[in-house]
This record gives structure tokens, sequence and C-alpha cells, in this order.
């Protein structure tokens, strides 16, 4: 295994890592809505990014071009406001299971996207063991929740396809998300992953004002009196950790590994985010949980063998 192959895992996983929190965040600061803990949480990101940067803004303004600039502002979109809030949407419109069974496809799509480009490294040949076992290991960590929560939520059928649709909007941001991140990341050369990170925490937190602020808390028929101070710590520390830093992670990871990789990465918030569940719930896996596990983790093991396998073989010839 090549040592960027290795690191870029390790920076993937760490990223997972700090991204499985925002799955136990919303019960956390209930009674408040999704909206209130996504605009806390992209300001909080925003403002952090700013402070950071500040320093050497003066010095990145010159390289940020108008092509750099639209691309900030959709990647804030895709993949902070717009992603977030979507998937808050049809979790509160349909539960938990449904958008999560959907949202838990991304690693396949971004897979796909990578196969079909022309400067795929691998074949979709060789990443179909890996992406059966990640396809297998989504649908046991849906199969439970799914149907239990079907069977709980008691929303109508048109609400309902509307939360259909924002899941399939996340899921479909997120993947585009990852495919323009991916060519910025390879084509910046005054701009480093973190940096470039930082100026889409500053963008994500200037839409959080336009966007989520009114929505959140401006036309609201009623804010909640109480856990004020419970509310703002979590978000902040949502901000800060899952998208400060995790963002930082994640965006030294795609720029080491090839895209049909990258896909592969995304199972690790997964991952983390049903091991969060389980010792906040204090209890152990079912057997289908411990099923998903392992059948994902083979699904990432699975991807990275496929890239080790035709990275030897290109260098033997």
């Amino acid at each position: 295994m090549t040592r960027s192959i290795l690191i870029g895992t390790a920076y993937g996983a760490m990223a997972g890592a700090f991204w499985g929190i925002t799955f136990l965040a919303p019960e956390l600061v209930a009674p408040f809505t999704p909206f209130q803990l996504a605009t806390l949480r992209y300001l909080t990101f925003g403002i952090v990014s700013l402070l950071i940067l500040l320093p050497r803004l003066k010095t990145l303004l010159p390289h940020i071009t108008f092509g750099a600039f639209r691309a900030l502002v959709l990647l804030a979109i895709l993949g902070s406001v717009g992603y977030y809030s979507m998937m808050g949407v049809a979790i509160q419109l349909s539960g938990v299971a449904m958008p999560s069974l959907i949202i838990g496809f991304i690693p396949v799509t971004v897979t796909l996207a990578g196969i079909f480009r022309h400067d795929a490294v691998v074949t979709l040949r060789q990443l179909v063991p890996s992406i059966l076992l990640s396809t297998a290991g989504i649908l046991c960590i849906s199969w439970q929740n799914f149907f239990v929560g079907s069977a709980l939520h008691h929303t109508g059928p048109l609400l309902q396809a509307v939360g259909l649709l924002m899941a399939i909007g996340s899921l479909l941001g997120w993947t585009l998300f990852n495919v323009i991140n991916s060519d910025w990341l390879k084509k910046l050369d005054h701009i480093t992953s973190g940096e470039w990170n930082l100026l889409t925490g500053i963008v994500a937190g200037a839409l959080s004002l336009v966007i989520l602020l009114p929505a959140a808390f401006l036309w609201p028929t009623h804010l909640p009196t109480t856990g004020w101070t419970r509310f703002i710590l979590i978000s902040c520390g949502v901000g800060l950790f899952s998208s400060t830093i995790a963002n930082a992670f994640w965006n030294r990871m795609t720029h080491l590994l090839p895209l049909t990789m990258v896909g592969q990465m995304i199972l690790f918030e997964t991952l983390f985010s049903l091991i969060y569940g389980f010792l906040w719930e204090q209890r152990l896996p079912t057997i289908w949980e411990a099923a998903a596990f392992l059948l994902s983790v083979s699904g990432v093991l699975a991807c990275v063998r496929a890239h080790r396998n035709n990275e030897a073989s290109h260098s033997y010839h």
C-alpha cells in the first residue's frame, strides 16, 4: 500500500469520526429544530474559519478568481448549508430511517461518479466487490430502523414524498460536492487544501446568515424558553469539530486519494455515528448492525485493495 493511500485513509477515518457527531447532535439539542442547529453550526464554522484565515486573507484574495468564488458558493451550498438543511427537513417529514437509507448510498454514487471520469485509476469491474459489500452494509444498517421508523412516523403521503425528494436532493448534492471539490483541489496552485476548506467555511457562514437565520429564528411560531446554553454549546461544538476540523481532514484526504476512493471513505461517518449511538443508548449492536459494520469495513478494504493492486500492476509494467 502506498504512503498516500495509507495517510489518505487515515484522514478519511478522522473526518468520519468527527462527522459522526452530527447524527447525535439533533437529539442532544431537542426541542430546538435542525434549522436552528444548522444555523449556529455553520455560523460557527464561518467565524472560526475567518479568524484562522484573517492573517493570510490579503495574500489569498488575489488568487480567488470569479470561477473559484463561484465554486466556493456552490460547495458551501452542496456540502454544508443546503445538504444539512435538506437532510433535516427529510428527517422531520419522513423520520430518520428513510433519509438515512438514501443518504447511505453516497459512497456508491461518489464511487460511480469517479469510475466514469476520464482520469479514473480503476475500472468498474475492479470495484464491483467493494460496491456490493458497501451496498449490503448500507441495507443492513437501514433494515431494522427502516421498518420501525415507518411504523412510528405518521405524516401523510404528500409530506412523505416531500421528505423523499429532500433526501434525494441531499444525496445528489453531496455527490456533486465531492466531484467539484476534488476537481478544484487538484487545480489550485497558490491555495492549500486547508485554506480552501476555511474559505468554504467563510462562505458557508455568510450563507447561514442569509438563508438559514431567517428560517430558523426570525419566522418560527415559537422559540424554546429553556436549554439555550446547552443548545449553543453543542451547536458551536459541532461547528468547530464536525465542520472546521472534519472538513479539513476531508480536504487533505481528497487531495491524496482518487475520487473512486473518496466515495468509500464516507462510510467512516456512518460507522462512527453507529458507535456513538451505541454508546449513547448504552447497548451492544444487533446482528444486523454488526453485519453492517463488518460489511462496510470490508467494502472500504476491498476498495483500497483494488487501488493498491492497480498501482502495483502499473508499476510492474
